[in-house]
């Protein structure tokens, strides 16, 4: 545990030092968000996201960049100076999910600096981000079952549950689900990253018990990810991008599918499960009611439109989201 603890405070020393001069560096080379319209899935614009958002062009995003490099270089270094007995498959699935899901993300990031002929669209379509997520997933998932011997989940009054080969699709389904709802939530100053926070410690505490040797990645997650955290709190200084959202959404997808407990894992990250099935079901109805279910999605917005304010909105998600990760820590341990 002692050397858990430290190389949590040795990543959140490293990312404390190094964010400034990255924010700066970001301010250099001009990534920072763009005075445009934004638009959903279906190329339509999204006015009650930019009211709300407009204000915050000129802010620098691309956080997630710092966090991936410091993250994957001290988790590699930390796996070998401490000469862990480990399955060198299981640091595989982890930088897959979390390096493979950031590359593709920041591809997306620098796509929005690109001028584009149509004003309010910038970035990669959802519909082709989909199709790269689903590959990677795939390839993890098959990592999973061939390398790892993965094909159970734990299910709380059953126990273990095999799922044969039909652990491939279910475990590419929630990488996939995990990185979009990620990704949806990301829309606060601090919303996503102080509740990707709360789920590290709630994995925390399965692994030390379970699977210590993952619990040095999540260790290593806490701190970067909480140095981030002091600087993307309202008002921002630096966001995550979609280098970080991606790359974060998926990690936590693996932890959950490392741990055998992706049940308790949809538990834990109730808040953002309820955040990407708001917008799901917003989609669905456009799509085939061609009528809105709620007033606007996700539920964030909702609670902006309804005057919480910023600030009070993600720190009663930040509460909601102990809750749930409280409610998933009892699930996964109650046989």
């Amino acid at each position: 545990m002692a050397q858990i603890l430290g190389l949590a405070l040795l990543s959140l020393f490293i990312t404390f030092i190094l964010i400034i001069p990255f924010i700066d560096f970001l301010y250099k080379i001009k990534l920072r968000r763009q005075k445009q319209k934004t638009v959903d899935i279906f190329d339509k614009p999204t006015p009650v996201f930019d009211k709300y958002n407009t204000w915050k062009a000129g802010t620098p995003f691309g956080g997630g960049i710092l966090i991936l490099v410091v993250v994957s270089l001290l988790t590699l270094w930390s796996y070998g100076i401490l000469s862990i007995d480990v399955n060198p498959w299981e640091i595989i699935v982890i930088l897959i999910g979390f390096v493979g899901f950031g590359l593709l993300g920041l591809y997306d990031d620098l796509k929005k600096l690109i001028p584009s002929d149509k004003a309010t669209f910038f970035g990669l379509r959802f519909r082709h981000k989909f199709i790269i997520q689903v590959i990677l997933a795939l390839i993890i998932a098959l990592i999973f079952y061939f390398k790892l011997g993965y094909s159970f989940v734990y299910i709380r009054g059953i126990g273990l549950s095999s799922l044969g080969v039909l652990f491939i699709p279910f475990s590419a389904f929630v990488i996939v689900s995990f990185t979009n709802a990620f990704n949806i939530s990301d829309g606060l100053d601090g919303l996503a990253s102080g509740l990707f926070l709360i789920c590290l410690l709630a994995l925390l505490a399965i692994t030390t018990q379970v699977d210590p040797v993952l619990s040095i990645f999540i260790a290593i997650l806490i701190g970067s990810v909480s140095a981030f955290l002091y600087f993307n709190i309202y008002k921002a200084r630096i966001w995550l991008g979609d280098v970080g959202s991606m790359s974060l959404g998926a990690s936590l997808g693996v932890l959950g599918l490392l741990t055998g407990k992706p049940v308790a894992l949809a538990v834990i990250g109730g808040v953002f499960v309820l955040e990407a099935g708001s917008s799901l079901i917003q989609i669905l109805g456009k799509k085939f009611l061609h009528r809105k279910i709620f007033p606007v999605a996700p539920l964030h917005l909702y609670f902006l439109q309804r005057g919480w304010g910023e600030p009070r909105t993600v720190m009663r998600a930040w509460l909601l989201g102990f809750f749930f990760a409280i409610l998933g820590l009892y699930i996964a341990y109650i046989k």
